[in-house]
């Protein structure tokens, strides 16, 4: 089974659970198993946040907007947030564990715990970051939720 949906969503705070239910419900429907498709949802969740909050770009008129992609092809889902901010550099990429006490600064490294592969870089061609990650899939044990 092949399923793919992209979103273009405003960068604001309520943007973030409208992607994470619509991932969890697709991912209901094709029959994902739940701790997968909770694992996935909170990094989208953090990927959502990052770019709701520093993906803005400081140019006047710029979009003030992100998008979200997310494919289930086979055993493997792909889920892709880009946004138009100023982008991560080298340096950022390099992320450390926050302090345990700091309130921001965990979510790169929640989704790099709960993804088999993450890659952050810049969007190609017109500025600003894509953050991207992936993990093989695990199928509910009941497959009569496959034909319902």
């Amino acid at each position: 089974m092949s399923i793919w949906w992209s979103l273009h969503l405003r960068r604001e705070a309520a943007s973030v659970p409208l992607a994470r239910r619509l991932l969890i419900g697709t991912m209901e429907t094709a029959g994902v198993d739940p701790e997968i498709s909770y694992d996935l949802s909170v990094a989208l969740s953090e990927a959502c946040a990052n770019a709701v909050e520093h993906g803005g770009n400081p140019c006047p008129g710029a979009s003030e907007a992100y998008r979200v992609t997310a494919y289930l092809d086979g055993e493997k889902c792909r889920i892709e947030v880009s946004d138009s901010g100023s982008g991560f550099t080298r340096a950022t990429q390099d992320l450390r564990p926050a302090r345990t006490d700091a309130e921001h600064g965990r979510g790169l490294c929640l989704i790099r715990e709960l993804a088999d592969h993450v890659h952050i870089g810049a969007r190609p061609g017109r500025g600003g970051t894509v953050v991207s990650f992936d993990k093989i899939l695990k199928w509910k044990k009941d497959p009569s939720l496959l034909t319902a």
